[in-house]
């Protein structure tokens, strides 16, 4: 059986080359260098999306650390206020105890200063009504009125007596 698709025909062979590479510059041409060309700019494309997104991500890891910095810088600043106005309160609470205690003293003294007058006043008070009372004894036991500088003299004496 003679099949004339298994039989070797060198001018098939020859015009299946010819064809073969008429096609392929053609392909070469029309589709391989489109389809280069398409690739070629894929690979800038996903190139460049890697570039951006590793800028991003360092960007990113930049503002993280700024973030990090201000939460820290922040967090002292919020604390150094707080001592602040815990000093502040301290110092104020010891301000108003330190003026109690001065207000505390003063009305000490002031009530003191009044006892001291009131004591003055009243051993004063009991040494006149003594003496007018010495008067009117050494009256009676001498029957006679005693004169003003006898009175004077009287208290005086009285008084020495009674320190």
């Amino acid at each position: 059986m003679n099949n004339p698709l298994v039989q070797v025909d060198p001018g098939l062979y020859i015009w299946t080359i010819v064809i073969f590479l008429v096609l392929a510059a053609l392909l070469r041409a029309f589709a391989w260098k489109p389809l280069l060309k398409a690739l070629d700019d894929r690979r800038k494309t996903i190139e460049a999306a890697v570039d951006d997104a590793r800028k991003a991500r360092e960007e990113l890891e930049r503002v993280q650390q700024d973030s990090a910095r201000l939460l820290a810088e922040a967090r002292r600043e919020g604390e150094a206020l707080l001592t602040r106005a815990r000093q502040d309160g301290d110092r104020f609470r010891e301000e108003l105890r330190q003026q109690a205690i001065a207000e505390a003293a003063n009305i000490s003294k002031n009530a003191e200063k009044q006892l001291q007058q009131e004591t003055a006043r009243a051993i004063a008070q009991i040494r006149k009504e003594a003496g007018d009372l010495s008067v009117e004894i050494a009256s009676k036991i001498l029957r006679r009125t005693v004169s003003k500088s006898d009175h004077e003299q009287l208290i005086d004496e009285v008084v020495r007596q009674v320190q």
